[in-house]
């Protein structure tokens, strides 16, 4: 494959030497973790760095700790790992559900969640889950640290809260015991294909929603006003049928090559209604296939 200019490479042995260098060269050098978003935009022109910094082999990238309190999930884990997780299978199925909408089976196994979510495109499929879930990037730079929640993270399309000199080591999720989700995505067609619409719905035994959403405006974004409906309140079809009212007020779509942003609204309703109650179930410990559950929509 042939690429669009020529760049340097680099393969630091510590995180520090790597920091070192991304603050030498800021804005002119990109981290190369999973790359399948990174090579993409070199070889189109998108992106002309100086250097490429590969960062695979960092321990600091690997790490997967996970308690009752929280899960850290590295900047090197993949999205088919995640996948494949048994701690996730019940707190963070959501998680999984955005997981498996990405890309296919063999960009999975490279992509990276930290990666995923630099690429900070509207119809970003982990956005919606790591909006419900609440989690906290965690970046380092030569600076310190520095811990950005995620509903600060995204700033404008394609662009991210991450400062030039920055790398993002790892993404916090607090615990997420008691809370049931689910992400349901829409594409044109069966396989890899961008979102038309994605949500993720969480909900808790208390009666307390979160709900967010992505490639329904410039960012991903939570659903606050959808969320005060709901809260406090069991579902049914009237409190679902006016909470579907809100969606306009929440959302921002376009029309483009994938979809008209008329289509975008109006199959949003379907979605959030057959998630809510699908999220509901997974509460109650049904078993629910989120692939499944956009059948027929027309």
């Amino acid at each position: 494959m042939a690429l669009a200019h020529e760049f340097d490479y680099a393969r630091p042995a510590c995180l520090e030497e790597a920091l070192k260098l991304k603050n030498e060269y800021r804005e002119k050098a990109v981290f190369l973790a999973g790359g399948t978003d990174l090579i993409v935009n070199i070889k189109e022109g998108m992106l002309k760095p100086e250097l490429v910094i590969d960062i695979k082999d960092l321990g600091e990238m690997e790490d997967f700790p996970y308690n009752e309190d929280r899960m850290f999930v590295g900047a090197a884990i993949t999205l088919e790992y995640l996948i494949h997780s048994d701690p996730l299978l019940f707190d963070y199925q959501i998680l999984q559900d955005a997981a498996k909408t990405v890309a296919s089976h063999g960009v999975r196994t490279r992509a990276t969640l930290a990666g995923n979510i630099c690429s900070a495109v509207p119809s970003l499929d982990s956005a919606p889950a790591l909006l419900c879930l609440e989690a906290v990037v965690h970046c380092v730079s030569v600076d310190g640290e520095r811990q950005i929640p995620i509903g600060e993270w995204f700033i404008a399309p394609r662009k991210t809260a991450l400062r030039d000199n920055e790398l993002v080591l790892g993404v916090y999720f607090p615990s997420a015991i008691n809370w049931a989700g689910i992400y349901l995505k829409l594409g044109r067609y069966g396989g890899e294909d961008l979102a038309q619409a994605g949500w993720g719905i969480m909900l808790n035994r208390e009666r307390q929603y979160r709900i967010a959403h992505c490639a329904l405006g410039p960012v991903p974004k939570r659903a606050f006003k959808i969320e005060a409906w709901l809260n406090g309140n069991e579902l049914s079809e009237e409190l679902i049928a006016e909470a579907i009212k809100l969606i306009p007020e929440e959302i921002s779509p376009i029309t483009d090559i994938r979809s008209s942003k008329e289509y975008r609204t109006h199959v949003s309703g379907i979605m959030l209604k057959r998630g809510l109650l699908a999220a509901r179930d997974r509460l109650k410990g049904k078993p629910v296939d989120a692939a499944k559950l956009l059948g027929g929509i027309a």
